[in-house]
């Protein structure tokens, strides 16, 4: 199941593991991505607080934690080729794999049809 943030984060649950990256929507807001920070493998991560780092031709900014776990695996992909969250950045251009410390808190984000409904708030 796939969750997303009202920080434009999005999380592919599959049993304990969850894949985390950025929304269409937000890399279409950052412009084109030159560099991305991405956390250690092995790094726990509490949800909402700083997990990796975006930075695009506009700007930088901080990816969160939608939840909380141990960083498993990076998308080392990116280090070559960071436009690649431009290209695909719900599919291929994942940021990091995580471990859940609590399914629990998958509870509090919302589902796609919620998060397209916030995007109509903006």
């Amino acid at each position: 199941m796939r969750y997303y943030t009202e920080q434009d984060e999005w999380i592919e649950v599959e049993g304990e593991t969850a894949t985390v990256g950025i929304t269409d929507y937000a890399q279409g807001q950052l412009g084109d991505i030159v560099f991305v920070e991405l956390p250690e493998p092995g790094r726990v991560v509490e949800r909402g607080k700083e997990a990796a780092v975006v930075e695009s031709v506009k700007t930088a900014a901080d990816v969160y934690a939608p939840v909380s776990g141990t960083v498993t695996e990076v998308n080392a992909a990116l280090a070559d080729n960071p436009a690649l969250v431009n290209e695909s950045a719900e599919g291929e251009g994942w940021f990091f794999r995580l471990t859940l410390a609590d399914p629990a808190e998958l509870e509090g984000l919302m589902d796609k049809a919620a998060y397209e409904a916030f995007l109509g708030t903006r």
